[in-house]
């Protein structure tokens, strides 16, 4: 604790909000933690494990709890909850707190919150499970894979079915570990403004440990630092926070000079600002989306790196802009989705997964596909990405575009790193999968216009 701060309590509120509210987690997070900048850096990692660390392993937590508990999780208030799955993590995979404290901190939780009759049963529940979790046994992989799979990776049954249907057990596996390893921050080098060394030697000045990221010469992986908006580097503007798999989507787009390229979901920027510094500054990149909140995130952006070739401005993607019908070299698709390529960073979204929202996101992608197409000109270039491994929102999404639409598939192979290059990549789409490639999960399909 410091300057009065209860840091457990800090970690309840942001679970809280995420359970209750519906809040993305890494917003939850940053807010929360932004109102205590004073917060040693110790401290303030602390709070960020133990939340993204009981989001992440949820399932697995929660099957711990109700082999101890006469209560199952479901039917508990939702702070006890939250105190009970923050306090067995801590137990289960942070050695630095003794199991005691652990105990201690959440019963005084439970008391500081208004719960002082539930002390015993927080007390007596986390006590057992300190002294019998290693005794523990769990879902057999022979009797019930999809049980075992769903328990030790922390990932819903529905998706765990649906990736073994989609892409076999070794995959899946695959990715449901990485899933749950601790992702470095990346960031693209904007080689058009400095030379890369120069950039990479200004973060190293600052104490950050930089390292290569696979697939692409720019980009970079940074660790070691305490807030990027303290690196020069990024003040200036001279690097970008992007996945490489973000990145790929310019280099399969392969703007040339004095392009007009609309970028028709934008926020917050990466991809139409690393599309602008591959033009040079000439050309235009008309960057949209859906709400002036969204637009100030692009402008935000724009004015920290001086880009003089991007502009920013308020356009529905499912609202059709006649003033651009068949005017764009390139459109970029990066549409909303599933987002089940990301999970190891925003791991809420397992457990927001229905049948109705997937039909939804489809109905949505394919509205917006539609409008976009109208924007390209004659043998002009469309990019669609999703962040997902939905097969329903990428191949089928391809095959219905190309079934209705005047466009083909055009090899990606001559803009890719050869590492990349596949079967699909030739035929002008590539399916990037956690655990199988060295980013995200990240789908883009390259077509032209007939």
């Amino acid at each position: 604790m410091t300057s009065g701060i209860n840091t457990r309590e800090m970690i309840l509120e942001i679970l809280l909000e995420i359970e209750e509210e519906g809040a993305h987690s890494h917003i939850a997070i940053r807010n929360a933690l932004s109102k205590y900048q004073f917060l040693p850096r110790q401290e303030r990692a602390f709070v960020t494990r133990v939340c993204e660390g009981t989001l992440e392993y949820r399932i697995l937590i929660d099957y711990i709890i109700d082999s101890f508990s006469k209560i199952t999780v479901d039917k508990m208030k939702p702070a006890i909850r939250e105190i009970l799955r923050s306090a067995v993590y801590q137990m289960k995979f942070m050695d630095s707190v003794p199991d005691s404290a652990v105990c201690n901190e959440a019963v005084k939780l439970a008391q500081k919150k208004g719960f002082y009759n539930l002390k015993p049963f927080v007390n007596g529940v986390l006590r057992t499970i300190a002294r019998q979790m290693d005794e523990l046994e769990y879902p057999s992989r022979e009797e019930d894979l999809v049980r075992y799979l769903s328990v030790k990776y922390s990932m819903p049954e529905p998706l765990v079915l649906r990736w073994l249907g989609d892409y076999g057990e070794e995959i899946t596996e695959k990715m449901l570990a990485d899933f749950l390893t601790e992702k470095p921050l990346t960031v693209r080098c904007r080689t058009y403004k400095a030379p890369q060394e120069e950039i990479c030697r200004s973060m190293a000045d600052q104490g950050v440990e930089v390292t290569p990221a696979p697939y692409l010469p720019y980009a970079y992986s940074i660790s070691g630092f305490n807030h990027i908006l303290t690196l020069d580097a990024f003040i200036q503007g001279l690097i970008q926070v992007q996945d490489v798999s973000s990145m790929l989507v310019a280099e399969a787009a392969a703007p040339r000079k004095g392009d007009y390229v609309i970028d028709v979901c934008a926020a917050p920027g990466g991809k139409s600002l690393h599309i602008g510094d591959k033009m040079e500054g000439y050309g235009t990149v008309d960057a949209r989306d859906i709400s002036q909140s969204k637009v100030d995130l692009i402008e935000e952006n724009i004015r920290r790196t001086g880009s003089i070739n991007v502009q920013a401005r308020v356009q529905d993607a499912t609202v059709f802009d006649v003033e651009s019908e068949c005017r764009a070299d390139i459109v970029l698709a990066d549409v909303p989705c599933s987002g089940y390529g990301v999970i190891g960073k925003k791991p809420e979204i397992k457990y927001r997964v229905t049948p109705q929202r997937q039909e939804e996101i489809v109905i949505l992608q394919r509205t917006i596909l539609n409008r976009a197409a109208e924007y390209v000109k004659a043998r002009g270039v469309l990019i669609y990405s999703t962040c997902t491994i939905a097969k329903e929102e990428n191949e089928e999404n391809m095959m219905w575009f190309l079934n209705n639409y005047p466009f083909r598939l055009e090899s990606l192979d001559p803009y890719l790193p050869e590492e990349l290059h596949s079967e699909t990549t030739r035929l002008g789409y590539l399916q990037l999968l956690p655990g199988v490639h060295k980013t995200d999960g990240f789908f883009i399909a390259r077509f032209r216009r007939k």
